[in-house]
C-alpha cells in the first residue's frame, strides 16, 4: 500500500480586487457581479494552505523544510500583498481576479517557484479562503 506524504503550510496576505468583464456594459457587470464592481475595489485578508507531497527525506525525517517552503511563499505572496490584484498584476488585467482565478494563479507561481528551487516535492493543494466561510480548492487530479 502506497501512503501519501503531504505538509500544508498556511500564509495570509492582504489585496483588494474588482470583478468587471470588459466585454459587458455597465449595467450587466452590475447585474452579475453587484457591489463588487466598484472602480475602487473591495479588499480581503485572504488565507492561503499551500499542500506540497513528496517522499520523507531520510536524512531530515522532512517532505521540505518548513523555512524553504516558508521562502517560497513569502517571495510569492509579496507580488500579491497590499495589491490592488487588477492593476498590480499583469495576470488580472486580462482575467477577473475571482477567488477561483486568484488560487489557479497562485499554484503556477507557487509551483514555478518550487521548480527553480529544485525541490524534491510537488505542489498537492492550494486552499484560498477569502472570507472565514468562503474558500476555494485547486489541487492536481
Amino acid at each position: 500500500m502506497s501512503f501519501k506524504k503531504l505538509i500544508t503550510k498556511k500564509a495570509e496576505f492582504s489585496a483588494s480586487h474588482r470583478y468587471w468583464n470588459p466585454d459587458w456594459d455597465e449595467e450587466k457587470n452590475r447585474k452579475i457581479f453587484g457591489k463588487n464592481t466598484s472602480p475602487l475595489g473591495h479588499g480581503h485578508n485572504f488565507h492561503l494552505e499551500v499542500t506540497v507531497e513528496g517522499e520523507i527525506d531520510n536524512n531530515t525525517g522532512m517532505v521540505i523544510n518548513l523555512f524553504d517552503l516558508k521562502s517560497i511563499l513569502a517571495a510569492v505572496l509579496e507580488r500579491y500583498d497590499h495589491k490592488y490584484l487588477n492593476e498590480d498584476l499583469e495576470v488580472f488585467k486580462k482575467i477577473i481576479p475571482t477567488p477561483e482565478n486568484i488560487a489557479k494563479q497562485l499554484w503556477n507561481d507557487i509551483e514555478k517557484e518550487l521548480e527553480n528551487r529544485d525541490t524534491e516535492c510537488s505542489l498537492y493543494k492550494v486552499r484560498l479562503y477569502e472570507t472565514p466561510d468562503l474558500y476555494v480548492d485547486y489541487w492536481k487530479s
